[in-house]
């Protein structure tokens, strides 16, 4: 079995490696029954952390801001429930979802257009479906870049300002998207004098409250209709990836992003390995062409992918400990040797370090970038195959707390080396800095934002093998620590009692109650996270295994298939679902 799995992940790597301008565009997140009625909405993983499929009685595709008005308008005048989607719909929450099954999706996909370029001021005005990729490409057309991005150029405007998307930096304003914002138009909800619909133009230096609540909004404002940034001069970047032993890495993440702009991290954690990204900013006029084609973010081969899943639910059911960490230490060993999809030229990898423009270096996304070519070719996660199915646990740990984070994890490692392969399978533990925001839904402080993506199971009340260890990371992290999690990201244990976190929380909540206040653009989900009613986590038989809930009895796990409630290995507060053999008979505990 390991020798078959080394093998197929070489078979993905070369695929990834080769098939890198074909591939099927993800499928439309709405789907309806008739023409544009009796719709649902999924994210393009093709599953919401609670399974639940989210409906409407209708979906609408404004092209205009005008058109947008008039449909909050028609809405609101009926109180009619809305939420907005996008035309990927790559949050993992449920920000898209709408209460019931009589409510409408706003769709961005058709907004996507720009308004204003202007060079001299250097800001760029563009409609809120608008792409990262083409909110990257449109900058460089004048000459200016955007300074820090997601690494996924799939986003829309409307979706990172949503979630407080960010890439990694300490330097400047620091990697949030909506820190480099300077006005925001919002449709929202409105009176009868208003005609139904309200426009906003929110700035910092005319609305500064205002304009800090919509900068992460949540959706729950109304609807994005423009965004303006403010840019900068063309740059450079000076590019280079050096692995090293991870001994002294709770120092050295401290310390890290002040030296390099662009820095971040790839834990390899039960390798003992971390990956430093040495990223500099470099004039201009340096040699270099370089392109960041990101491999994970290449078209794959659809075969390729069903067989690289299926090898991994046998490793599950057989609890092939082994076959993962021999399969993460190839994929990762692959990665580092093929520059993760670094080029010097856009072609080739000649050698460190890789210099090339912002905008070529920057984010990437090349398996969106594609005609129909029949499902042969996809994104990894693309759910209308057998394919990447995974979990996503994502947080922030205020950068004074993290090295005390790390040495925790590592203590875990300690306790079972094996433990953390399945992480290492999904390219490791992605970790980027992040600064304080005066968004009100924004982060707190300086911070390290740690990635962790790991297999799902397509049951729910299948458990996975060493959860124990991801899910006392994730506690750890989020009550041990008080790190935040990412709004577009995450199971919903890490949504409970999160407002609690943002010392802003009552300024966001007074602005929704003026912009909506019948809750229109607010939901069950949006009403739990921002507490505002009843809670996020759902508790029922299993309802740990997917993070519905913290276990505290037996039941809450997989009794059944040995998995128990039980405290935590380093952190004691923690309540994890932990395999317990020698058991003949099996009873329940509480917690």
């Amino acid at each position: 079995m390991t020798s078959l799995m080394s093998t197929l992940l070489l078979l993905q790597c070369v695929s990834t490696l080769v098939f890198t301008t074909i591939s099927t565009p993800p499928d439309d997140p709405v789907k309806c029954v008739s023409g544009n009625s009796d719709c649902t909405v999924t994210n393009s993983y093709g599953a919401f952390p609670d399974r639940s499929t989210c409906r409407a009685a209708e979906v609408t595709y404004p092209t205009t801001e005008a058109e947008l008005i008039s449909i909050v308008a028609a809405a609101t005048k009926t109180g009619r429930k809305m939420r907005v989607t996008t035309r990927y719909s790559h949050s993992i929450t449920k920000l898209v979802c709408v209460d019931g099954t009589d409510g409408l999706f706003i769709s961005t996909k058709f907004l996507n257009h720009t308004v204003q370029a202007d060079a001299d001021a250097m800001t760029l005005t563009v409609e809120s479906g608008v792409t990262l990729r083409q909110l990257i490409a449109e900058a460089a057309k004048i000459g200016l870049a955007l300074p820090y991005a997601p690494y996924w150029w799939g986003l829309t405007v409307g979706g990172m300002m949503g979630t407080g998307a960010h890439g990694s930096s300490l330097w400047g304003k620091g990697s949030a998207v909506h820190d480099h914002v300077t006005e925001i138009r919002m449709v929202s909800p409105g009176s009868v004098n208003d005609g139904f619909a309200k426009v906003r133009v929110l700035s910092e230096t005319t609305t500064p409250n205002e304009f800090n609540a919509a900068k992460v909004s949540l959706g729950v404002l109304g609807v994005i209709s423009q965004v303006t940034f403010t840019l900068q001069p063309m740059f450079k970047r000076s590019l280079r990836y050096v692995m090293k032993n991870d001994s002294d890495f709770g120092d050295q993440a401290v310390t890290f992003g002040k030296k390099h702009e662009f820095a971040d991290f790839i834990w390899l954690p039960s390798q003992g390995k971390v990956v430093y990204r040495m990223d500099d900013r470099v004039l201009v006029n340096t040699s270099g062409n370089g392109l960041f084609d990101i491999l994970p973010f290449r078209s794959q081969l659809s075969a390729a992918l069903a067989i690289i899943r299926s090898s991994e639910e046998t490793q599950e059911r057989f609890r092939d400990a082994n076959g993962k960490c021999v399969g993460a230490t190839l994929i990762s060993s692959t990665l580092f040797a093929s520059s993760y999809g670094l080029t010097n030229n856009g072609i080739i990898f000649t050698g460190y370090p890789v210099t090339g423009s912002q905008n070529r270096m920057m984010s990437s996304g090349s398996c969106l970038d594609s005609l129909q070519d029949g499902l042969i070719t996809a994104c990894p996660w693309d759910s209308r195959i057998k394919s990447e199915f995974f979990h996503q646990t994502t947080f922030s740990v205020p950068l004074t707390q993290v090295k005390s984070f790390i040495d925790d994890i590592k203590s875990l490692v300690k306790i079972e080396r094996k433990s953390l392969c399945g992480l290492e399978l999904y390219y490791g533990i992605l970790m980027r800095y992040v600064t304080s925001s005066p968004a009100y839904l924004g982060k707190e402080t300086e911070a390290l934002d740690f990635d962790l993506t790991y297999y799902r199971a397509k049951d729910p009340l299948t458990p996975r093998l060493y959860e124990d260890f991801i899910e006392e990371i994730e506690q750890i992290a989020l009550f041990k620590y008080n790190a935040l999690p990412h709004w577009g990201k995450n199971r919903n244990l890490a949504f409970d009692g999160v407002i609690k976190k943002y010392k802003n929380a009552p300024a966001f909540l007074k602005v929704k109650e003026s912009y909506d206040p019948t809750g229109l653009f607010s939901t069950e989900w949006t009403d739990q996270i921002l507490g505002i009613k009843g809670n996020v986590t759902i508790v029922k038989d299993g309802c740990a295994l997917e993070g519905l809930c913290i276990c505290s009895e037996d039941a809450h796990c997989a009794p059944t298939k040995r998995y128990l409630c039980r405290p935590g290995k380093v952190y004691k507060e923690a309540r994890v679902c932990t395999r317990v053999s020698g058991i003949s008979v099996i009873q329940s505990v509480s917690y």
